[in-house]
């Protein structure tokens, strides 16, 4: 049969993202990592206060009001960031300006998956780099791959785990090609990696307010590098890749940092008791500095508690929690960190499964 597609393209796998339920589905939803609290109460004024201008005429291409409010927040200067529509936008812009052919992209596994599939459609070569049973970062072996583009995330999905900044410094300063620091988790974390934008010129954190600023709907992210690395990002990226919408109601969740502090915190108390809980249980829980728990049951010899079947047996009962039938995951599953509510429902629906 003829094929319309690239090679690379035919024997590719994709990326598969979590199950979205239809909306107003009676379904407790822990698989994808959203904030279960609400946006800023500041966007969502300016969402109901929309000029139908906005919609009749071109976006800022910079997304401008959105640069000057990181600006503000984060304490750089507005010319060190490009803005996408999701921060996945801005890993797809880094790997198509700095890959292709013959290039490499590296990061350690298991990590975001989707590194793995904007290597394959470039395509460039992809060097998986296993993490330790310590998660403790693999850097020799990461800086001896010579990669165009080395990802790390962290916080790391699904792992939970932060990248201590002394071992991401040490990693840059052996690195030829761009390092990518993934912070799409960082507003549940203790430590951010953001002072190495400034010390080295091919580092570049990439963010989101999917994750603690409620906005996983909105689809807005940025990246923050120096402006020589960016001068070739901006010439890849989409003329107007940000909505107008999207930059108003961004910029005023990034300004509300109050709110946005205040529902972080809340997970993050939430975090801790169901670690507590799931524990009691007899799983395994991975320490997390992100808004979910990569959890292992308790291994009792019966197939009806392996990882798998609970996950579609909490699947049955109108739960979804993330399964990755993938080396060193499919015994695990990772769960998004809910409200106190939802936790307990959770909690309820596996002490009959375990």
């Amino acid at each position: 049969m003829t094929s319309y597609f690239r090679p690379n393209v035919d024997i590719m796998a994709g990326y598969v993202p979590g199950e979205q339920p239809k909306p107003g589905s009676n379904i407790i939803k822990l698989n994808t990592n959203e904030n279960p609290y609400p946006p800023s109460p500041e966007a969502i004024a300016v969402l109901q206060n929309l000029d139908s201008e906005w919609l009749r005429r071109y976006p800022d291409p910079y997304a401008n009001e959105f640069r000057q409010a990181i600006s503000e927040v984060l304490e750089v200067p507005p010319d060190w960031i490009i803005v996408g529509n999701g921060s996945d936008d801005v890993l797809n812009v880094i790997v198509r300006s700095c890959a292709e052919s013959g290039r490499k992209v590296v990061y350690p596994m298991p990590t975001y998956v989707l590194y793995r599939t904007l290597t394959e459609i470039q395509p460039a070569q992809t060097i998986e780099i296993p993490y330790g049973a310590d998660y403790r970062l693999p850097i020799d072996d990461l800086a001896a791959a010579n990669g165009a583009v080395t990802f790390i995330a962290s916080p790391n999905s699904p792992s939970g785990h932060v990248v201590p900044i002394d071992d991401l410094r040490h990693l840059a300063a052996k690195l030829s090609g761009v390092l990518v620091i993934d912070e799409a988790y960082v507003d549940f974390a203790n430590e951010t990696a953001l002072p190495l934008v400034k010390e080295f010129e091919n580092v570049i954190i990439s963010r989101t307010l999917s994750k603690g600023y409620s906005l996983a709907g909105l689809r807005l992210g940025f990246g923050i590098a120096h402006p020589t690395l960016l001068s070739g990002l901006f010439k890849v990226k989409d003329s107007y890749n940000i909505d107008a919408i999207a930059c108003a109601v961004g910029a005023a969740a990034m300004r509300d940092q109050a709110y946005k502090n205040a529902c972080a915190e809340k997970v993050k108390i939430s975090r801790s008791k169901l670690t507590i809980d799931l524990k009691q249980l007899g799983f395994q829980v991975e320490e997390s500095q992100t808004n979910f728990l990569l959890a292992q049951p308790p291994a009792t010899g019966e197939a009806k508690n392996s990882a798998e079947q609970i996950y579609l047996a909490l699947k049955q009962r109108g739960i979804l929690v993330r399964y990755f039938k993938q080396p060193g995951l499919a015994d695990k599953l990772r769960i998004t960190i809910g409200t106190e509510e939802q936790n307990q429902m959770l909690l309820e629906a596996l002490l009959s499964l375990v």
